[in-house]
C-alpha cells in the first residue's frame, strides 16, 4: 500500500494505444514525420552528469519539483496509533517518506535525461472533468507544427485519452495505474523510454485526475500545471491547496460557460494566490480556443528558459 495516499501498489501497465487494443509492440509516430522514427525501447542515451540537470532546475526555479514530507510533531508529542494496521503512525511517516526518497532520485534521473534531450516536460494535473485531454488534444495539434510534441497519459485504466492524442497525430504511450490513484517518477521513466526521440520538444504528462495525490510526486518535469475548469467553484484553490502550491500556472478551463454559470474569476485567481502568491494563472476555453495564445507564449517562455540553461553548461 502507498502509505502517503492509501493506494495500493500494483505493477502498472504502460501500453500505447495499439497494444492496449492488439497487444501489438508497434509504437505510434509522430503524424506523417517519417524522418522522426522512434527508436527501440530501451535504446537512450545515458543519463549525462548532473551538471546539465542542475542548471536546468536553478534556470525552472520557479517551477515545483516538491514532494510532500510528512508533518514534524511537537515536541514531546508521540504519534498516533494506527488502529488496525499494525503499525504506528511513527512507522508509517518512516515509509511515506522512504517511497518519497526513492521516487525523487528516480525524479532526477528522468530530470537529467530530459536535460540532455533538450526537452521541456510539463506535468498536468486536475480533478476529474476539467477538460485536461480536450485542452491537450487542441494543444498538441497546433503545436507539433513548429516543434516535436509527445504525451504520456495516465488512467486507472483503458486508453481512450492516449487514443485522442494519437488520433491528433502525435505519439502517445498509456499508462494504466490500476488500483494507484497518480503516475510516480518510475513510470514516467518507462513511459518516455516508449516514446520517439523528441530532442528539443516538449513532452506533456497528463495525469492521473486527482487533485491531492499527485501534487506529492515529483516527476522530472520542468513545470507542474493545474488545470482549473470554472465548473468547480471559486474555491477550489481553498480546498486543494497541495497542487496549487505545487503548481506553476494554473489554467482556467471552460470560460466560453461563464455567461451560464456564476463564477466570481477574480475569487478564484485570490484564492489560489493566497496558496500560491507567484503562481501564473491563464485563462482558456479549450473547446473554443480562447486564451490558447497567452498558453502558447507562456509555453514558449519556459523553452527560452531552458534554452538559456543549456547555453550556460556550454552545450
Amino acid at each position: 500500500m502507498c502509505t502517503v495516499c492509501g493506494c495500493h501498489e500494483r505493477t502498472p501497465s504502460t501500453k500505447s494505444p495499439a497494444e492496449n487494443n492488439a497487444e501489438s509492440h508497434e509504437r505510434p509516430l509522430q503524424g506523417d514525420r517519417d524522418c522522426h522514427s522512434a527508436l527501440p525501447p530501451g535504446d537512450r542515451r545515458p543519463p549525462p552528469s548532473n551538471h546539465a540537470g542542475d542548471s536546468y532546475n536553478r534556470c525552472l526555479s520557479s517551477a515545483n519539483h516538491h514532494a510532500h514530507n510528512a508533518q514534524a510533531l511537537p515536541s514531546g508529542v508521540d504519534p498516533p496509533d494506527v488502529r488496525g494496521c499494525g503499525r504506528s503512525g511513527k512507522r508509517l511517516v518512516e515509509i511515506e517518506r522512504d517511497i518519497l526518497d526513492k521516487n525523487n532520485e528516480i525524479a532526477a534521473n528522468n530530470r537529467a535525461l530530459f536535460a540532455a534531450d533538450d526537452l521541456l516536460v510539463f506535468n498536468l494535473l486536475s480533478s476529474p472533468g476539467a477538460g485536461k485531454t480536450t485542452l491537450l488534444v487542441r494543444a498538441v495539434s497546433e503545436l507539433k507544427c513548429s516543434r516535436w510534441v509527445g504525451v504520456i497519459e495516465g488512467d486507472q485504466q483503458t486508453s481512450n485519452d492516449a487514443r485522442r492524442i494519437q488520433a491528433a497525430g502525435v505519439p502517445a504511450v498509456q499508462i494504466n495505474t490500476g488500483k494507484n490513484c497518480h503516475l510516480d517518477a518510475a513510470m514516467i521513466g518507462e513511459g518516455y523510454r516508449r516514446l520517439p526521440l523528441l530532442s528539443g520538444g516538449i513532452l506533456f504528462i497528463e495525469n492521473v485526475g486527482n487533485l491531492i495525490c499527485p501534487a506529492a510526486f515529483d516527476l522530472g518535469e520542468a513545470c507542474k500545471i493545474v488545470v482549473f475548469s470554472i465548473t468547480e467553484g471559486e474555491d477550489k484553490p481553498l480546498k486543494y491547496p497541495d497542487v496549487f502550491a505545487a503548481s506553476s500556472l494554473m489554467v482556467i478551463n471552460k470560460i466560453d460557460l461563464a455567461s451560464a454559470l456564476e463564477f466570481d474569476l477574480g475569487k478564484a485567481i485570490e484564492y489560489a494566490r493566497r496558496v500560491n502568491p507567484t503562481i501564473e494563472v491563464i485563462v482558456v476555453s479549450a473547446r473554443t480556443g480562447e486564451g490558447f495564445a497567452a498558453l502558447y507564449a507562456w509555453i514558449d517562455r519556459q523553452a527560452s528558459c531552458l534554452r538559456r540553461a543549456f547555453q550556460d553548461t556550454g552545450r
